[in-house]
């Protein structure tokens, strides 16, 4: 038994230095894959703000503002005249049309001379000038409600000549904005 034992055990013995000696397959490791860079959506910048409508822009400017900017263009009139001439009743369409669009704004009509005359007679001429522009306006569909009318005479002429082309300036309706 001594020598079953002694073979089995020096047969246990090679079979583990085979076992031992045996070639290890060195296990490769897979190459480094490039690392997925992570998917960053590009995310576009927000729209810039929206412009503000013609309607904001109206809104956030004073009556002041406004009637610098006179956006109801002045009239002119002929030497002693009251009627409304052809250009005249293009300016007018053109203030109607803003009218229009701005349905809230309410106007004063100024009606003005030139110095000639006496002042009487100039304030009579001026509330004319003042009516026939009202009239006209009126007749485009502005609402009487919207519109008032008042005459200057000569009292507040824009130009201070004492020529024709002065006098031809100083002869007008001009509106003023009173409400919007």
């Amino acid at each position: 038994m001594k020598k079953s034992l002694c073979l089995s055990l020096a047969f246990l013995l090679t079979f583990l230095l085979l076992a031992a000696c045996k070639a290890k397959v060195k296990e490769v490791p897979p190459p480094p894959q490039a690392k997925e860079q992570p998917k960053v959506e590009k995310v576009p910048p927000p729209p810039p703000p929206p412009l503000p409508t013609e309607e904001e822009i109206f809104r956030a400017k004073t009556l002041e503002q406004l009637n610098r900017e006179q956006p109801i263009k002045m009239v002119f009139f002929d030497y002693d005249k009251y009627f409304i001439r052809e250009d005249a009743k293009q300016a007018l369409s053109a203030n109607a049309s803003w009218l229009n669009k701005f349905k809230s704004v309410r106007v004063l009509i100024e009606g003005h001379c030139d110095e000639r005359g006496t002042e009487d007679y100039n304030l009579a001429l001026g509330e004319k000038r003042a009516k026939s522009a009202y009239d006209y306006l009126l007749s485009l569909g502005i609402a009487d409600a919207r519109m008032q009318t008042i005459s200057y005479g000569k009292s507040q002429p824009i130009a201070s000549g004492h020529d024709e082309a002065s006098w031809q300036r100083n002869r007008r309706a001009q509106f003023t904005i009173i409400a919007k």
